[in-house]
């Protein structure tokens, strides 16, 4: 993956497009889990999603990942997909079970065979693999074991980043240790909404502290393995938190969510420290004694960038009666995922949204990498992910038109371009998904893919949005309207 420094003037008025960097990233994305389907083929044993979609009532329909997209057997069709489309780069993740079955011992080698022959492709075609080492997929055992709440399972996951970085080292050049830890701590162990679909406040702080324990050693596992060219990163649903008034009880709101939904990840990673802020919130929950002396110093690793995903701003307010998390766009449970926050209320912002009921709003994407160029100055950042589900459909031409995606795309990428002209380090941006996919806990019901699944017969049939994007991808500009580029 291309990365260059990049401080450009905005493009001539004359001009009908706004221009992006040159050398700027242009990816596309997907999960382990979400699309690979051959879920015992090849020594791979169950993940904690495997016996989360199997259990009643959990996921919707009695969906399951056994399945997905069957990319396992269909990556050459998806990679020639890819090169069709004209993306530098695809941001992946590996399945640990697949690699690593029980989470201990050697790696498979059929599972890496696998992934290697991933990578050759992609290189062949000039795609940059870039992979992800954990994309919520735990095996199974090591959440028998106690999972992410028990600090056992950070060194597990170090030896399976040594193992994968001495398989694909030599291929890839970008890592990223964790996606979104806060959705494996949170939703994971705190509302039960994903697996393991546990329910315990302090476990999902537990397990939030030993998910950045994990990634602090396996960054370490990395550099110890890979060349000094390699790059390492983590990537954050950093939450762009706003009050529903100014009133100071709702901007407490905010300060309370934003400790527990970004803080809690950014201080002890690129600051050395969890917020006393936080810390006093769920005083009334635990003392945090689990946090051992010397973990902050291996949290706390260099990165090369920081990934950052985005797709819907969050509005907080002081709660008036009984505080209410079902608004908070991360599915339904009468647990919460927000640990010490039982005083916040949740609200739905107005205006259009896509077919996961979540608010189309490009300023929050921009309001949050001005507020990340603030805060950490010197951090290069990527979109790794941004995208959105709709109602899609194949027309009698066998055509998938999908022009509210293409405007949403339109908007967050206009967002995006408005950042780096004010000088945030924005070094590119992966499309959020490539596939219709396994969409966790809403299972085959929403589609956030550029590319139409016809889920029986696996058929792939690229979206007017793919189009759309591979003409931005090829020109690195981005038409003042969305129609396409002049």
């Amino acid at each position: 993956m291309t990365t260059v420094t990049r401080r450009v003037a905005p493009a001539p008025a004359s001009t009908n497009t706004l221009r992006f960097p040159q050398g700027f990233t242009w990816g596309t994305a997907t999960a382990a889990y979400q699309i690979e389907g051959a879920a015992s083929v090849d020594g791979r044993t169950p993940s904690i999603w495997d016996t989360y979609s199997h259990t009643p009532g959990r996921v919707r329909n009695g969906d399951t990942g056994d399945v997905a997209t069957d990319h396992y057997h269909r990556w050459r069709e998806d990679v020639a997909i890819m090169a069709d489309l004209g993306v530098s780069a695809y941001r992946f993740s590996l399945s640990w079970p697949r690699v690593q079955p029980t989470g201990r011992g050697p790696a498979v080698q059929k599972g890496l065979d696998f992934y290697r022959a991933l990578t050759d492709a992609l290189l062949e075609k000039g795609i940059e693999p870039v992979v992800t080492l954990y994309h919520w997929d735990l095996p199974q055992e090591l959440e028998d074991a106690g999972g992410w709440p028990e600090r056992v399972t950070s060194d597990r996951f170090a030896d399976y980043a040594t193992l994968a970085a001495r398989a694909l080292g030599d291929r890839v050049k970008t890592w990223t240790t964790l996606n979104e830890p806060w959705c494996s701590a949170f939703l994971g162990y705190g509302s039960g909404v994903h697996a393991p679909g546990r329910t315990d406040p302090v476990a999902a702080l537990r397990a939030a502290h030993h998910l950045n324990l994990a990634h602090g050693k396996a960054v370490q596992a990395l550099r110890a393995e890979l060349p000094s060219r390699a790059r390492t990163s983590i990537t954050l649903n950093i939450h762009h938190v706003r009050a529903l008034t100014e009133a100071a009880e709702d901007l407490d709101a905010v300060r309370r969510i934003d400790a527990l939904a970004n803080r809690v990840f950014t201080g002890p990673l690129l600051e050395g420290a969890y917020p006393q802020d936080l810390l006093q919130d769920t005083a009334g929950l635990t003392d945090w004694s689990f946090v051992q002396d010397g973990d902050l110093a291996t949290i706390h690793q260099p990165l090369d960038f920081l990934g950052v995903n985005y797709y819907t701003p969050t509005l907080v307010s002081a709660a008036t009666g009984e505080a209410s998390h079902g608004s908070d766009g991360h599915g339904a449970s009468e647990h919460s995922p927000w640990p010490g926050a039982d005083r916040v209320a949740f609200h739905r912002p107005e205006g259009s949204t896509t077919a996961m009921g979540w608010a189309v709003d490009p300023s929050g994407l921009y309001d949050l990498l001005m507020r990340l160029k603030a805060e950490f100055p010197a951090m290069p950042l990527m979109i790794t992910e941004n995208g959105a589900a709709f109602d899609d459909y194949v027309n009698p031409e066998g055509e998938v038109s999908d022009p509210e995606r293409i405007a949403y795309l339109h908007g967050h990428l206009s967002a995006v371009q408005r950042a780096i002209v004010a000088g945030v380090d924005v070094r590119g941006y992966f499309l959020w998904s490539l596939l219709d996919n396994f969409e966790w806990g809403y299972g085959y019901s929403k589609r956030f893919g550029a590319v139409y699944v016809d889920y029986p017969t696996g058929k792939r049939i690229p979206k007017a949005s793919a189009r759309w994007y591979a003409d931005v991808a090829r020109t690195g500009t981005l038409p003042d309207r969305e129609g396409g580029n002049q």
